[in-house]
């Protein structure tokens, strides 16, 4: 059996997953408060808190996936923003299959 490194043992415990889950909604409360502010920060912070959200929550992933339904255009901006892999596997697949010359 592999060992589990710290942050995965960490991420078992119900009480670290609440925390987390609390500092990515307070990451994204902060994003959206300095969104005005000049400088990137809303595109660093928001996302971060997001990507904190959808890893520690069901709930979230839920809202997250129906976001995405209802507004693909969105959706698939935030996947590549948040660099996940489903969005990397989605372009593959409408990428067109190109020829090898035989």
């Amino acid at each position: 059996m592999a060992k589990r490194s710290l942050y995965q043992r960490l991420r078992s415990n119900a009480q670290v997953r609440t925390a987390l889950f609390a500092l990515g909604v307070l990451l994204m409360l902060v994003g959206i408060a300095i969104g005005p502010l000049p400088g990137p920060g809303f595109l660093i912070v928001f996302p971060l808190g997001l990507m904190l959200c959808l890893q520690n929550s069901a709930w979230a992933k839920r809202v997250y996936v129906r976001f995405k339904w209802r507004h693909p255009r969105y959706g698939a901006w935030t996947d590549r923003v948040m660099r996940r892999v489903s969005a990397a596997r989605r372009r593959a697949r409408r990428a067109p299959e190109t020829p090898d010359g035989d």
